[in-house]
C-alpha cells in the first residue's frame, strides 16, 4: 500500500503524520487527532503528546523511502537491502546509517525523466540493490551498463524489477525513464 503510507505521511489534515504538526506537535502524540481542528483536545485520559505508537514512521522512511534494510540472513548489515521506493511526488531522497562497518548510504532523485540512484556499500560488506519497474538494458552504473563491472557480482531481472548484488564501494546506477 505504498501510495496510501505516501498519503499518510504527507497531508496535511486528519489522519497523517504532518497532521499533528500542523497543531503545533514536536513529538509523536498518542493519537493523531490529539488537538482537534478547533483547538479541543481529544479523550484526556488517553492522549500523550509524547507517545512512540506512530513512531514507527521514521524506520518507514529509512526502509522505504531510503530503501535501507538490513538483511534478516545476515545481521549486523554483513549484507544490506538497498530498495528506494519513489513516491509521494517526492523528488528526491537520501539516507545512511553508520554500521560496525562504516557508514552505509542511498540518495536518489528524480530529474529530467532519469531515476539515479548514488549507494555507498561500507567494508567489507555487500548489498542486494533493489531497481523497480525497469529491465537491465537500461540500467547503468557510471554512465556504463552493468555487464563487466567489477562491483556488481550478480544482475537478475526478476519480474519488472532488476535485483543486483554489489561489493563495497560507491555507486551511480541511473534509469533513464521511456
Amino acid at each position: 500500500h505504498l501510495h496510501a503510507a505516501y498519503a499518510l505521511l504527507l497531508q496535511r489534515t486528519y489522519p497523517s503524520w504532518l497532521y499533528p504538526i500542523t497543531r503545533g506537535a514536536t513529538t509523536m502524540w498518542e493519537r493523531w487527532d490529539g488537538i482537534e481542528p478547533d483547538g479541543t483536545f481529544e479523550d484526556p485520559s488517553m492522549n500523550s503528546f509524547n507517545h512512540y505508537a506512530f513512531g514507527a514512521v521514521g524506520d518507514w522512511m529509512y526502509r522505504t523511502i531510503g530503501g535501507l534494510d538490513v538483511d534478516p540472513a545476515a545481521p549486523g548489515y554483513k549484507h544490506s537491502l538497498i530498495a528506494p521506493r519513489p513516491g509521494g511526488g517526492l523528488t528526491s531522497a537520501r539516507a545512511s546509517i553508520v554500521t560496525q562497518y562504516g557508514t552505509l548510504a542511498s540518495a536518489w532523485r528524480l530529474e529530467d525523466s532519469v531515476f539515479t540512484l548514488d549507494v555507498t556499500v561500507p567494508p567489507n560488506t555487500s548489498s542486494a540493490v533493489t531497481l523497480w519497474g525497469t529491465t537491465v538494458d537500461r540500467v547503468r552504473d557510471g554512465g556504463r551498463p552493468l555487464a563487466g563491472d567489477p562491483g556488481v557480482h550478480s544482475v537478475q531481472q526478476r519480474g519488472a524489477d532488476v535485483v543486483m548484488e554489489v561489493g563495497s564501494g560507491e555507486y551511480r546506477f541511473t534509469i533513464a525513464k521511456s
